[in-house]
């Protein structure tokens, strides 16, 4: 059984950084790929960010890249989700994953997943 839990969610105003952090329990942390995800209001789930079980790798959406970083410590058991530039465009609940292959882009690809933190951007 895989725990994972995010934190750092908020409000937050346009042209504002926040950071999500998701750490996730067991032994094998570091021996998988993890994502983040979001799902705004009656939007399906999409794929924001994923990084490979080293940390050596990392892709990103197009809407996302250049404003937000996925990054990982497997000493913590954690994975973050560094958001720069906020726009209201990314209010929605960010989920946080573990998968066995990168680049892993489908929700399909993921076995485990958090139980979310909501993200609002408004002003």
């Amino acid at each position: 059984q895989v725990h994972m839990a995010e934190t750092g969610g908020g409000l937050v105003q346009p042209g504002d950084s926040l950071r999500l952090s998701c750490a996730a329990s067991g032994r094998t942390f570091s021996s998988y790929a993890m994502g983040w995800f979001r799902q705004a209001p009656g939007k399906e789930r999409e794929f924001v960010a994923c990084i490979n079980s080293s940390g050596a790798r990392t892709d990103y959406a197009d809407s996302v890249k250049g404003r937000f970083t996925i990054s990982r410590d497997n000493a913590k058991n954690t994975v973050y989700l560094q958001m720069n530039s906020l726009k209201p465009g990314d209010t929605a609940v960010y989920y946080c994953a573990r998968s066995s292959r990168y680049p892993a882009y489908e929700i399909g690809d993921y076995g485990w997943w958090g139980q979310g933190t909501q993200v609002t951007v408004s002003s």
